[in-house]
């Protein structure tokens, strides 16, 4: 039996807002098993160039994604919401092993099941290497981050 994940559709502001966060919250523990049980056992993704199905697929992809992407640190900001969808901005930064620094600008949209699980995920997204003191995110957001006001800044 696959266990919900609330809150459920239709979104309104606010469990839409709190869906983002969540989503932000749990990749930012890069735990790919735990962040797999956000989706349905049949999620379809487009990350990039790259077609994924399923939560065995989800978390292959992650685990690799986590080895090359080291110190990741995800901001994702709520666009907008009907219904069942949720459209994201979202930003992250990261090194790879040659301690290049790099933040990834995107956009991602998403489908919900009734159980609050997410069926469909398309994300499209952008890097730019930048130097590590230009870095601005250095961990989960505070709680001054977690305000509704709050919106990520574009450069």
């Amino acid at each position: 039996m696959t266990q919900g994940r609330p809150p459920f559709p239709p979104f309104d502001e606010a469990t839409a807002r709190q869906k983002v966060q969540a989503a932000e919250d749990a990749w930012n523990t890069r735990d790919p098993q735990r962040v797999s049980l956000a989706y349905t056992t049949d999620s379809v993704w487009r990350n990039r160039d790259t077609f994924i199905t399923g939560r065995e697929q989800i978390v292959q992809f992650l685990t690799a994604k986590w080895e090359r992407e080291l110190d990741y640190v995800l901001r994702k900001s709520l666009w907008s919401f009907t219904d069942n969808r949720i459209a994201v901005r979202f930003q992250y930064e990261c090194h790879d092993r040659a301690g290049q620094w790099f933040r990834s600008y995107g956009n991602e949209l998403w489908e919900f099941d009734d159980n609050g699980l997410m069926r469909r995920r398309e994300a499209s997204i952008n890097d730019l290497a930048i130097s590590e003191d230009e870095r601005r995110f250095f961990g989960p957001r505070n709680d001054e981050e977690r305000s509704g006001d709050y919106d990520i800044p574009l450069q």
